[in-house]
């Protein structure tokens, strides 16, 4: 059974699949890995780290790519794509609802595909859950963009010139990037409050330290767990609430996103007018529209002395722990795979049966919704 893992090629990203602890563990249970040579290097990790933790090193990616797994961060190129073996697995973050294009051609490769965003939250998958693993990096590396472009210290500080009054920080979205911003703030010193839809979170935000200044929103929570997209009217009830406490905030960090869909406005301009000049947002959801209504996907905008901040892929500027983290959600979710045989993909499985998204030719996402297991019979072919 062959493992692969080459250099990403999308632009920007740093992480690499597999970190040497990791190739270890895989080769320990009896698979070979391969690495493309400099697969590691922006993650700040040697081929030689590769080679002594059982791995083969491979010159370029068509070597690595005959394989029976192929492990990536991003999706590969449609080259590398059109040359994995009929009949393998691919891993990797596909953003399969807005990636018709990509579906369509694992399939026509007869690629089976897991999209590693769509791992259930479930119990049995946490340690499994990239989604997560990355918000954390995201959600700590949010405070420290908004630490830099703020114009205020964080801490209160007693100094020879008099007090400094803290930061006052508001969080929007108490999932597991939000929760993480609103710890690394706190740990800064500043003065919090955490803001979401769903009243289950409040408890979480609160044992952080930080002020709840949620509002409950009916339906606000999907079955894993995720927050719901609202109705018109619940959008302006939250506007309502939210004007007054974003204007009185320092910062703001926003990171309320719906799997599939665009982010919710959670800031209007009309908001940032409000805000004071030197305050700073940064929006978490940029790439998937933006939670604020200013938001520029990847770019840093100013508007009347208020900094928004619309970072991308937040995860690539910690590539080590972010590999590392990474990397373990794969390797344990190929020992969830493993057979005698190999790997198998059994789409009655509450795991593989939502995360696959091409098998035996087909598309299993269609018209945005995600895929379910299927009942044992048909899997069956009964």
């Amino acid at each position: 059974m062959k493992v692969g893992v080459a250099t990403e090629s999308a632009s920007g990203e740093t992480r690499v699949a597999l970190v040497p602890e990791t190739v270890r563990r895989l080769c320990s249970l009896g698979w070979e890995v391969l690495v493309q040579k400099g697969a590691g290097a922006k993650s700040y990790i040697r081929d030689a780290e590769y080679v002594d933790a059982g791995a083969t090193l491979m010159d370029s990616a068509a070597d690595v790519v005959k394989c029976d797994v192929f492990l990536s961060v991003s999706a590969p190129s449609v080259k590398l794509i059109e040359q994995l073996p009929r009949g393998s697995t691919l891993l990797a973050l596909l953003d399969p609802m807005r990636s018709a294009a990509l579906l369509s051609l694992l399939a026509q490769q007869h690629v089976n595909a897991i999209a590693m965003e769509l791992i259930p939250r479930i119990t049995r998958a946490q340690s499994m859950d990239v989604l997560s693993s990355q918000a954390t990096v995201a959600g700590y590396r949010a405070v420290l963009l908004a630490a830099a472009g703020s114009s205020r210290f964080f801490p209160m500080l007693m100094t020879a010139a008099g007090t400094i009054a803290p930061a006052h920080v508001l969080v929007l979205g108490a999932g597991v990037a939000g929760l993480q911003a609103i710890a690394t703030a706190r740990r800064l010193g500043a003065v919090v409050q955490g803001f979401d839809i769903r009243p289950a979170v409040k408890e979480q935000v609160e044992s952080l330290g930080a002020q709840w200044v949620g509002v409950q929103v009916s339906g606000s929570e999907t079955a894993a767990g995720y927050a719901k997209e609202t109705t018109t009217a619940e959008q302006q009830r939250l506007q309502d609430h939210l004007s007054k406490i974003v204007s009185e905030a320092d910062v703001v960090i926003t990171t309320a996103q719906v799997p599939g869909k665009l982010a919710p406005v959670l800031i209007t301009k009309s908001m940032v007018e409000r805000m004071r000049p030197g305050a700073v947002i940064v929006d978490l959801a940029a790439d998937s529209g933006g939670n604020c209504e200013l938001t520029r996907s990847g770019q840093q905008v100013d508007a009347s002395g208020v900094t928004i901040i619309g970072p991308v892929n937040l995860a690539a500027g910690l590539p080590t722990h972010a590999s590392k983290m990474y990397s373990r959600n794969l390797a344990t979710l190929l020992q969830h795979l493993k057979t005698d045989e190999g790997i198998k993909l059994d789409l009655t499985d509450e795991i593989v049966g939502v995360c696959c998204v091409t098998h035996a030719g087909k598309v299993r996402v269609h018209d945005g919704r995600v895929p379910t297991p299927e009942p044992a019979s048909v899997a069956a072919g009964v």
